[in-house]
C-alpha cells in the first residue's frame, strides 16, 4: 500500500466510553489506542495488541438437517406399525456475502427463517449438514479460530450465585494467557466492568429464576464482557435484545458498535428492532423461511424494496416493513403488478392481498436476478491483499493456560458457586434434624439380647444406605444442571475437559463430607455404638467412602443420561436392585440375580460398618445361654474380622464410577 493511500484509523476506547455512557453504557475493552497504519499491527497504550482485522466471506451457503425416522401407527390396523424413512431437510437455501472489520452485520427475519442456525455455521458451531464455502481472511474454519471468536448465546448462560466480578474475573483468569499477571487478569476484568457500565451491581449475584439478581440488560452486558475479555477479532450474538425494553435494547447495541468500531468483525441475529436499533447497522440479511431476500447495507434495504414496488402505504418502523413482507404478510404495503396479478378477489370484487407462498416466491427470484449478482460480484473482487490480515494460526489446539491453573482456577470458582447450596441452614438444619430422630429413635442402643443386637444392626444399615442415597441423589444433578455452561464454556476452549472434571468432582468432597461429619458426632454417642477411637474413626472413614462411593455413581448415572428426570429414575431403579439383592432383605436370591450383589456398593459398606463395630470377642445372652456374636442371625452370616476387601472394592468401585462418568461426558456433544 502507497504512501499516498495510506490510511491511519485511531479508535479511542476512552471515546468510545463516553460515547456509550452518553447512552448508558460504554464500549468494550477500550481503554486502550488501536491504531492500524498501512495493515500493520501497531501496539496499544496498555501493551496490549489490537484484534486481528478479520474478513469474513460466505458463499453460497446451505445447510440440510435431517428428520428421524418415526414410527406411524393406524386406529384401523391397530396391529400394524409402520416406519416412515429418515429424510432431509435444507433449512438455509444458499446465502452468500461478507462482512469485513469495523461493521454489525444483522440478521433478520420471521421466527423460524433459520437466523440461529446460520449465525451457528458463521461461528463454526454447527457445521455437520452445511454446505459451500465460509472462509476467515481466506482460511477456512479449524479449532485454533475458536480463541479469536465470541459467542453470546440468547439465554444468558451464567453461574446464579457468582457476582458480577467474579463471574468477569473468572472468565480473565482462564481465557487470558500466561503472559498477563494474575493482576493484570484482574484488572482486564475490572476494565471491563467500567467499560460495559456495570459499576453500580458489580458485587450483586448474577442471580436466577428463584435468587434474585441483576436485571436482564445487566446480564446480558456481563454475557458480551465474558466474550471481548480476549479482544476477539470475531464476535457472534444471538438475539442480544430479546426481553429487554427498547432503551435497554439501545445501549446493547450501543455497546455492540462500539466493539466493531474497535476493529472487531460483528454478527447478530435481532427479531424485531426499533427503528433508531436498524439504522445503527451496517450490513443486513434478511431472511425468509432459509431464503435470502435481501443482502447489502442496511439503511439501502428500503430503496431497494422500493424499486421493485414494494413501499409502505402508512408511516411503519422499517424492521416491521421488512419482517412482514419476508412472512409473506403485504397488508398496507403497495404491490407490483407481477404480484398484483395474482391477488386474489373477495366477494366485493375488490382485490385482496396475495398468498404469501407468492410474495416470498417473488421476493426471492426478484434478490437472485436484481441483487445477487451484484453482491456476488463485489465479494469475488473482495482480496486479503495484506499478509497482516493473514491468519497465522496452526491446526494444533493451544491452550491460554496450564492444566493445573485450569483445574485450580475451576476448583475455587465451584467452591464459591456451590457454598450457598452446600452450606445453606436448610441443609443443616435437614442433617441436625435426621440425626436426633435417629439418635432417639436408637437412644443408648445395646447388644445384650439378640433383639437389641438386631435393632443395633439395623441402624448400622440405616447409616449405609442413607448415606448411599443422599450423595447420590445430590450428584446427579450435577452434569446435567451445568450442560448448557459447559457446553458454552468448552465451545470456546476455555478449558481441558479433564480439568472441569477433576476440579468438579473433587470440589464438591469438602463440601458433602461436611454433613456426614455433623451426622456421626451427633449419632454415634447418642446410640451407643462401640465406644472406642479406633471404632469411631473408622466409622467416620467408612461412611466416608461410602459417600465418594454413591457420588461417583451418581456422577455416572448423571453424565450417561444428562437429564434430570431421567438420571432420577435409573438412580432410583440400580439403588432398589442394589438394596434388594445384597441378602439383606431376601437370603434365597435366585442364581442368576446373585452377581448383582458383588456390584452393589451398599452391600460392602454394610460388611464394613459391621466389622467395624463388632468381634467375635464379644457375647450377647441369645436366651438359651450366652454366645459369640459373630454367630448372631442379625449379620446374614457376615464373617467379622478383616474388612480390607470390602475397602479395596468400594476404592476400587470410586475409580471406576468416576472413570465411566468422565468417559460418558467425554463422549457429550458439548462444543469441545
Amino acid at each position: 500500500m502507497s504512501n499516498s493511500d495510506s490510511s491511519t484509523t485511531k479508535t479511542n476506547g476512552d471515546q468510545f466510553a463516553r460515547k456509550g455512557m452518553s447512552n448508558g453504557h460504554a464500549s468494550g475493552m477500550g481503554h486502550a489506542t488501536v491504531e492500524i497504519q498501512d495493515g500493520k499491527t501497531v501496539v496499544m497504550d496498555d501493551g496490549r495488541k489490537p484484534p486481528l482485522a478479520i474478513v469474513l466471506k460466505f458463499v453460497d451457503v446451505k445447510h440440510t438437517v435431517a428428520i428421524e425416522s418415526r414410527f406411524s401407527w393406524s386406529a384401523k390396523r391397530p396391529f400394524q406399525f409402520k416406519r416412515q424413512s429418515a429424510m432431509e431437510k435444507e433449512i438455509l437455501h444458499g446465502i452468500t456475502g461478507s462482512v469485513m472489520p469495523g461493521e454489525v452485520l444483522a440478521i433478520m427475519g420471521p421466527s423460524g427463517s433459520g437466523k440461529t442456525t446460520f449465525l451457528n455455521l458463521m461461528g463454526g458451531r454447527a457445521l455437520r449438514g452445511m454446505s459451500g464455502n465460509i472462509t476467515y481472511n481466506d482460511i477456512k474454519y479449524n479449532k485454533a479460530l475458536k480463541r479469536r471468536m465470541g459467542f453470546v448465546t440468547q439465554d444468558d448462560v451464567l453461574f446464579p450465585n457468582l457476582t458480577v466480578r467474579e463471574t468477569l474475573m473468572y472468565a480473565a483468569l482462564l481465557r487470558l494467557p500466561n503472559s498477563l499477571t494474575r493482576s493484570q487478569k484482574i484488572k482486564r476484568a475490572e476494565d471491563a466492568i467500567i467499560e460495559l457500565g456495570l459499576e453500580r451491581c458489580r458485587d450483586t449475584v448474577i442471580g436466577g429464576p428463584f435468587l434474585r439478581g441483576i436485571s436482564g440488560g445487566e446480564r446480558k452486558r456481563v454475557s458480551i464482557g465474558h466474550e471481548i475479555l480476549t479482544d476477539p477479532s470475531l464476535l457472534f450474538l444471538d438475539e442480544p435484545t430479546s426481553g429487554l425494553d427498547s432503551t435497554t435494547a439501545l445501549r446493547i447495541i450501543q455497546v455492540i458498535k462500539n466493539i466493531a468500531q474497535a476493529g472487531r468483525t460483528v454478527l447478530t441475529t435481532i427479531h424485531q428492532p426499533s427503528s433508531r436499533l436498524f439504522y445503527m447497522f451496517d450490513k443486513l440479511i434478511l431472511l425468509s423461511e432459509g431464503h435470502p431476500v435481501y443482502f447489502g447495507k442496511a439503511n439501502g434495504a428500503m430503496d431497494y424494496y422500493a424499486s421493485i414496488g414494494l413501499k409502505p402505504l402508512i408511516a411503519m418502523n422499517p424492521a416491521d416493513f421488512l419482517l412482514d413482507i419476508a412472512s409473506g404478510n403485504v397488508n398496507d404495503v403497495s404491490i407490483p403488478q407481477e404480484l398484483d396479478k395474482s391477488a386474489l378477489p373477495n366477494g366485493n370484487d375488490e382485490a385482496i392481498q396475495p398468498p404469501a407462498k407468492d410474495v416470498r416466491e417473488y421476493l426471492v427470484n426478484t434478490f437472485n436476478q436484481e441483487l445477487a449478482p451484484q453482491e456476488r460480484a463485489k465479494l469475488f473482487a473482495l482480496e486479503s491483499t495484506r499478509e497482516e490480515l493473514k491468519l497465522a494460526i496452526s491446526e494444533k489446539r493451544l491452550w491460554s493456560i496450564t492444566w493445573t491453573q485450569q483445574f485450580s482456577i475451576l476448583f475455587i470458582r465451584g467452591l464459591k458457586e456451590r457454598r450457598h447450596e452446600f452450606l445453606s441452614w436448610l441443609r443443616f438444619v435437614q442433617c441436625i434434624a435426621i440425626s436426633l430422630i435417629v439418635g432417639c429413635l436408637w437412644w443408648r442402643s445395646k447388644i445384650q439380647t439378640e433383639a437389641q443386637l438386631s435393632d443395633q444392626a439395623g441402624l448400622v444399615f440405616f447409616i449405609a444406605i442413607f448415606w448411599g442415597m443422599f450423595p447420590l441423589f445430590t450428584a446427579i444433578f450435577t452434569f446435567p444442571l451445568e450442560r448448557a455452561m459447559l457446553a458454552k464454556e468448552r465451545a470456546s476452549d476455555l478449558y481441558r475437559l479433564s480439568a472441569y472434571f477433576m476440579a468438579r468432582t473433587l470440589g464438591d468432597l469438602p463440601l458433602d463430607l461436611v454433613m456426614p461429619c455433623i451426622f456421626i458426632l451427633i449419632v454415634y454417642f447418642m446410640t451407643n455404638l462401640r465406644v472406642t477411637a479406633a471404632a469411631f474413626f473408622l466409622t467416620t472413614l467408612t461412611v466416608f467412602l461410602d459417600v465418594v462411593t454413591s457420588q461417583g455413581l451418581g456422577f455416572l448415572i448423571g453424565a450417561v443420561m444428562m437429564d434430570v428426570k431421567k438420571a432420577t429414575t435409573l438412580a432410583s431403579i440400580v439403588m432398589l436392585a442394589f438394596m434388594l439383592t445384597a441378602g439383606f432383605f431376601v437370603q434365597h436370591i435366585p442364581v442368576w440375580m446373585k452377581w448383582l450383589k458383588y456390584v452393589s456398593f451398599n452391600y460392602y459398606v454394610y460388611k464394613l460398618l459391621i466389622k467395624v463395630q463388632y468381634s467375635d470377642g464379644e457375647v450377647y445372652d441369645c436366651g438359651t445361654g450366652c454366645q459369640s456374636v459373630g454367630t448372631s442371625p442379625s449379620f446374614h452370616g457376615i464373617q467379622l474380622g478383616g474388612g480390607g476387601m470390602e475397602a479395596w472394592a468400594l476404592l476400587l468401585m470410586v475409580a471406576i464410577y468416576r472413570i465411566l462418568a468422565y468417559i460418558a461426558l467425554r463422549r457429550m456433544k458439548t462444543g469441545g
